[in-house]
């Protein structure tokens, strides 16, 4: 696991510039830092180079510095950066070494490297099972293609300039900037009005005009000389009739490999409780459980995470997570990259940096939800797919009490729209009436054609296409890399995935859900009745207790930092509403807190 970066500019880059990126990149990989790099010539300048690739190391197979990337081959005319894991390499392997290719390590980045030498980039593809973005320089054909995975659990984001050909990459947003001229450095309008939406910024949406998120299942491929970009998605979902319970197994059988101590994240729920049951039937060794505990509380779930640790044999370790907000909130807000408000995150990145103390990788069950339909919003969202809309319920909506008007405004979208606002921030009319003079769309998801899918499937692949890849593991991946922690979600395989759909709905879409994993796994059968508990502090109390001081001007310096876009007197009307005890608004206003910190951290 690690951080991967790279520019291709007309003129030198500055020290201090590719300096910076690889100060934003060095905690996701703490064990080393390389570059390698090329003049307007392409002759090698690791000093003031005009092209380079970055590399920072979290070193978890193979730990020895002949493992370190960039890496190339033999002849030093390809090239190679890789951020992730991937898994069931070793028949390929051996079809290598019998084409006469010798491996110097034991990473999976040689394999990369030789499996694309050999059977170029489409067969490569065909072969990468797991987590991975990439980035692969032929200078023989003069091309770098840059390669996210097919769930998105690895973020690629980069800026093409095609006036004049540049490109920048690399694992955060941060890291691009510093190599970004001043002018490029636009923020995006419609990503503040995305993030205000949704809590987040949707791929292939940034904060920043010019820089794009590459979304899961594409990759890009750049043509060195003449500067052209193109965006091509690789990889489409297709049934594959293999028994998932077999394909589980060998999911997780498969990301046990590491040189470095294996935990798991616990949380008495189902989906990581299965997990740690296969886990435990496939393998005799056990690794470490850890949880987050939250005494005295309705979301603690440490005592049922205790049991079912005993009930498996695995060496547990509950950590109360104790949030001191005030202290921590702006390298949080730093950790999440771009402005991030999901609640849950920040338990995530309390927990994850507690157990980067004792491991280097978790296993975790992201995933469950989406593959069989666990959340409870698809129900509900089921219940008004043959409800007809009707365009004038807004203005109704608009004074009507609390309850009712979210509902209201879903009435008035069709029902795709409507689901891409299930999960939303902000509502639209409180996005319109704080930005006057900026007129948004109704979402930032995409939504693919699935017509021919049944409702609840439509709602599953808007989730894959969306929620699961750049809200669920963007938190993930941001929340444990802030602390060298790499995480492994097996119910994320694609090949488990491609075997799921291939499952009757009957089998698939049980009640209570996940009736599948529990035949698979009889020691979780009892989490089945019990009912579903989100991840969230209490929010309330720390906006109140730890972010107190941070509303007072926060109306005047949002409009200052988005040059005008939120209005200073509506945002401080809305903070006085909640400060007077509307305390439903406590989601929206982390969102406002959190946009003006991060802007505040990125305008510096």
């Amino acid at each position: 696991m690690c951080g991967i970066g790279g520019f291709f500019l007309r003129k030198p880059a500055s020290i201090s510039a590719w300096e910076q990126m690889f100060a934003e990149l060095a905690a996701r990989g703490p064990d080393a830092r390389h570059l390698v790099g090329w003049n307007g010539n392409w002759h090698r300048d690791d000093q003031t180079p005009a092209r380079a690739l970055l590399h920072t190391r979290l070193s978890i197979r193979d730990l020895r510095p002949v493992a370190d990337q960039p890496m190339a081959n033999a002849a030093g005319d390809v090239w190679i950066c890789f951020n992730g894991e991937v898994y069931g390499i070793d028949n390929d392997l051996g079809k290598l070494r019998n084409q006469g290719y010798r491996f110097l390590t034991t990473s999976d980045t040689e394999f990369i490297l030789n499996a694309y030498l050999e059977w170029g980039l489409e067969g490569l593809i065909s072969r990468l099972r797991g987590m991975f973005a990439v980035a692969i320089l032929d200078l023989r054909v003069r091309r770098l293609y840059l390669l996210r995975d097919r769930m998105g659990l690895k973020p690629l984001v980069y800026s093409h300039d095609p006036d004049s050909g540049a490109l920048i990459f690399a694992s955060l947003v941060r890291a691009v900037l510093p190599l970004l001229d001043e002018r490029r450095r636009e923020l995006s309008t419609t990503g503040i009005d995305a993030y205000l939406a949704h809590r987040y910024i949707p791929s292939p949406g940034t904060l920043y005009r010019h820089i794009k998120r590459l979304e899961n299942g594409h990759f890009l491929m750049y043509n060195i000389e003449s500067g052209v970009l193109e965006k091509r998605r690789y990889w489409y979902p297709r049934t594959f009739g293999k028994d998932c319970g077999a394909t589980l197994d060998e999911a997780i059988r498969l990301r046990m490999v590491s040189d470095r101590p294996l935990g798991i994240f616990l949380s008495g729920g189902m989906d990581s409780s299965v997990v740690a049951a296969r886990l435990c039937a496939i393998q005799e060794e056990r690794p470490r459980a850890f949880t987050a505990a939250f005494p005295g509380t309705p979301w603690d779930e440490s005592d049922a995470a205790a049991a079912m640790a005993a009930r498996l044999g695995l060496p547990f370790t509950a950590i109360p997570i104790t949030i001191n907000l005030a202290d921590d909130f702006a390298r949080l807000v730093h950790d999440l990259d771009e402005p991030f408000a999901d609640p849950s995150a920040i338990p995530t990145w309390y927990l994850s940096r507690a157990a980067a103390r004792e491991v280097a990788v978790v296993f975790s069950g992201d995933g469950g939800d989406e593959l069989f339909a666990g959340y409870k919003r698809y129900a509900r969202h089921l219940r008004s797919v043959y409800v007809p809309r009707a365009t004038w319920l807004p203005l109704l909506a608009h004074w009507s009490s609390r309850g009712w008007r979210k509902s209201l405004l879903e009435l008035s979208m069709t029902w795709d729209d409507a689901y891409a606002l299930r999960f939303s921030g902000l509502t639209p009319n409180q996005r319109a009436w704080l930005q006057p003079d900026f007129s948004g769309t109704i979402h930032y998801w995409r939504l693919v054609d699935h017509s021919t899918d049944s409702p609840l499937k439509r709602i599953l692949a808007c989730d894959f296409d969306n929620y699961l890849p750049e809200y669920i593991l963007r938190k993930a991946d941001l929340c444990t890399m802030a602390h060298g922690l790499e995480m492994r979600c097996p119910l994320l395989d694609h090949k488990l995935y491609e075997s799921v759909e291939a499952l009757p709905d009957a089998q698939r879409f049980t009640l209570p859900a996940k009736e599948f994993l529990a035949r698979h796994a009889p020691e979780t059968r009892p989490i089945l009745e019990r009912p579903k508990r989100g991840f969230n502090p209490p929010l309330d109390q720390l906006l109140r207790r730890d972010l107190r001081d941070r509303f007072n001007g926060l109306g005047r310096s949002l409009e200052n930092l988005t040059n005008g876009q939120l209005h200073a007197g509506r945002c401080d009307e809305l903070t006085g509403r909640y400060l007077a005890g509307v305390r439903h608004l406590a989601e929206q206003m982390l969102q406002l807190i959190i946009l003006d910190e991060s802007l505040r951290q990125l305008r510096s």
